[in-house]
């Protein structure tokens, strides 16, 4: 997720919990969860918080190391951009930059917040929801209208510190429309 704060410093920072969550209009949800070390709300949050907008950057196996690299706590004034060597670039319906390199991202305007139960009074659980707002998907990974997931290679965390891409996809048709999306 790329995010900016009202002085204009970029944040990047990854997400285990994401999932689109409708599609009328396009919603997403992720849970920026856990303190900051020192304490206070994480830089994503708070940044989307003041601005209500921020980029979901779908990461794929060749930015498997620098998506790593972002998860790092770092000051709120370090630019992740230029830590992890990726470059921004503009998005269309928000202020907010987004990954150059990623092969999807979505442009997002923050619905809401949601602060959820936490036994540790250290430890923040946040839900953030966000409309969809504009959609960028590079030309190279799309075939016949729909994206080649052999070609996008997405990555996705699988608990702990283990991850997988995908390299295979099989189709399963709804029995009760024979058809797909």
């Amino acid at each position: 997720v790329s995010s900016m704060d009202v002085y204009g410093f970029l944040n990047l920072a990854p997400f285990s919990f994401f999932n689109a969550i409708a599609d009328q209009p396009p919603t997403i949800v992720f849970a920026p969860n856990g303190p900051r070390p020192g304490g206070g709300a994480k830089d994503p949050l708070t940044n989307i918080e003041n601005t209500n907008e921020f980029v979901v950057n779908l990461c794929n196996w060749e930015l498997r190391d620098a998506m790593n690299e972002s998860s790092e706590h770092v000051d709120p004034t370090v630019d992740e951009f230029e830590l992890t060597g990726l470059n921004p670039a503009p998005s269309i319906h928000v202020n907010t930059p987004r990954v150059k390199a990623a092969p999807a991202s979505l442009e997002c305007r923050c619905i809401t917040r949601m602060r959820l139960p936490s036994p540790n009074p250290k430890i923040e659980n946040n839900m953030g929801s966000g409309k969809v707002v504009g959609i960028h998907i590079d030309d190279a990974i799309i075939d016949d209208g729909m994206i080649d997931m052999a070609a996008y290679h997405p990555l996705a965390r699988l608990g702990y510190m283990d991850y997988t891409a995908v390299e295979s996809t099989f189709e399963m048709l709804r029995p009760d429309l024979g058809t797909k999306y």
